[in-house]
């Protein structure tokens, strides 16, 4: 798994099921959803009502410190699922998911994602698969992070800004490197000194 594809997590699989899902089922209650960039769909500390999987476009996940500084967890493109862990554990939110892009979503109330965990075999390994995935690349992230330097995680997710043809903010961009600003202004200096 490269460290792009940690950056920007997508499950086409997950994505695939729930398109032929709602295809299918249309007494479900299953909603497709868009927001613009920048809209915050789901709120740190808010009980959840939707589990979403991202259809288009790209989110970002974070925690907002009581300091006021935010932590990016990652960035959630096609097929990926917000929510779903608090819907399981019936809590509150733990982060809050923002449109980076503007963004196409499935909305699936909290009871019918419940009740496909509980009747539907395919979305049940889906999940697993899922949640499998997540601990894996929460744990490669944090070995990236030690091993390898600021300018190298910065060089990273400028070329998925590239890549994907989006604009993610330098506060964004500390945010995810877990720096301040200030710092990730330094460090953008020292690789644009590099590659010039």
């Amino acid at each position: 798994m490269s460290q792009q594809e940690m950056m920007l997590r997508t499950n086409l699989s997950l994505l695939s099921f729930i398109e032929r899902y709602y295809a299918g089922n249309e007494e479900s209650r299953i909603t497709i959803k868009s927001f613009p960039a920048g809209f915050r769909f789901i709120e740190q500390g808010e009980q959840i009502r939707n589990i979403y999987i991202v259809r288009d476009g790209i989110t970002k996940c974070f925690i907002s410190e009581e300091n006021g500084k935010d932590f990016i967890i990652e960035f959630l493109g096609k097929g990926e699922l917000a929510g779903e862990l608090e819907a399981i554990k019936k809590i509150n939110c733990l982060c809050n998911v923002e449109a980076i892009t503007e963004v196409t979503v499935f909305a699936i109330p909290d009871h019918v994602f419940i009740s496909l965990t509980e009747q539907n075999i395919e979305f049940n390994r889906l999940l697993l698969q899922e949640l499998s995935t997540r601990i894996i690349q929460t744990s490669s992230r944090a070995s990236f992070q030690q091993l390898y330097t600021l300018e190298y995680g910065l060089e990273k997710l400028l070329k998925l800004q590239t890549d994907e043809q989006i604009s993610i903010s330098k506060e964004d961009m500390a945010a995810y490197l877990g720096i301040s600003t200030r710092s990730f202004n330094r460090v953008l200096k020292l690789v644009q000194e590099k590659n010039s």
